[in-house]
């Protein structure tokens, strides 16, 4: 019984020593490489550079007083549609002083001047009508009454106009009334009611009322490096794409580039503007930040492959291994076109049903 433990633990000892070493065998064996394949595929490649920059309207206008004053009405809010001519404030003037007591004793002069002449003419009436003095003689006096009402008139107006901005007799256009000077929309109104406000003049630009843009007429502005800048040309095509609109591009043309660039962060950088084509059912608010690609080049429904494909022998020569057999592969030289930084085009050397080891 003895020897038959003995032998059972030998042989357990044994099948233990060559299965470990059977494992370490199997383990030790390498795997064989099993590559994965694509075929080309026909797309479109675009060859683009972005820009980045926001969308705002081609005109927008600030609206500003020509008198000082305080705001004591204001007709519009922000986000309203206004016409050329429409109201969007009235000011209340604070009289000068000095102006003011000038224009009230022009007034009170020219009372008395036509008190006076008036004393004359009726005086000299009399005396036409009882035949004492001549017409000619009397006509003199006419003209010096005449005169001393229309002093008084203008006397008044121009207190009038000291005091409120305008003459209500005439009719005339008032400076008080803030008027848009062209259609669109209301973006901004920086004032409140109660707010003082400088008129425009030729120390000081004035205070802003409101502002007021076409957002019919849109345009993109942004900047490109200086390393992309000499790619680009005016009418070149742009694709917009709006940070705060998902899932939708817009089409815009570029029309400026400008001829001095401006050092930021220690990079040169141009402005560039394009127009940009709404659409209908989109509204774009003024500010939007955006990026714009600029379309250098395009090839359309081109034969072309993945850029990580291809293998490089020196500076000139571009090959693929293409499958002629299971998990057998050969070297097929290819010539390259258009590039968008991903797919490259494939003018010759493959074709659509070709199978290209993708390397691991």
């Amino acid at each position: 019984m003895k020897t038959f433990l003995k032998i059972l633990v030998v042989f357990a000892i044994l099948g233990i020593f060559g299965y470990t070493l059977y494992y370490l065998w199997n383990k030790s064996k390498e795997k064989p490489v099993v590559y994965k394949t694509e075929i080309p595929a026909y797309k479109n490649i675009i060859k683009k550079t972005v820009a980045t920059g926001s969308v705002v309207p081609r005109k927008e206008i600030e609206i500003k007083p020509v008198v000082s004053g305080i705001i004591s009405e204001l007709y519009v809010e922000e986000g309203q549609m206004v016409k050329k001519g429409d109201l969007i404030a009235k000011i209340r003037l604070i009289p000068n002083m000095i102006n003011l007591n000038n224009a009230v004793s022009r007034v009170d002069q020219a009372k008395i001047n036509l008190e006076d002449a008036k004393r004359n003419y009726d005086r000299q009436f009399e005396l036409l009508k009882k035949g004492v003095i001549a017409k000619a003689d009397f006509d003199s006096y006419e003209t010096k009454y005449n005169i001393a009402k229309e002093e008084l008139q203008t006397a008044k107006e121009n207190l009038q106009l000291i005091k409120e901005g305008q003459i209500k007799k005439k009719g005339a256009p008032t400076n008080t009334l803030v008027r848009s000077t062209i259609s669109g929309m209301v973006l901004d109104i920086p004032v409140e009611i109660g707010n003082q406000v400088i008129e425009a003049n030729n120390f000081n630009a004035g205070t802003t009322i409101a502002t007021v843009a076409d957002m019919n007429d849109m345009i993109f502005k942004g900047k490109i490096d200086e390393t992309e800048v000499g790619k680009i040309k005016l009418g070149m095509p742009l694709i917009l794409t709006i940070g705060a609109i998902d899932n939708t591009k817009f089409d815009a043309v570029l029309t400026k580039i400008a001829p001095k660039g401006v050092e930021e962060n220690g990079a040169i950088q141009f402005e560039i503007e394009a127009d940009v084509k709404l659409k209908n059912n989109q509204f774009i608010r003024s500010g939007y930040s955006a990026n714009a690609d600029i379309v250098l080049d395009r090839a359309e429904h081109v034969l072309s492959i993945p850029e990580k494909l291809l293998h490089f022998e020196g500076d000139s020569v571009t090959y693929v291994e293409v499958e002629t057999a299971p998990q057998k592969f050969e070297k097929k030289t290819i010539k390259t076109g258009l590039s968008d930084g991903i797919n490259i085009q494939v003018l010759s050397g493959i074709n659509k049903k070709d199978k290209i080891q993708v390397p691991i």
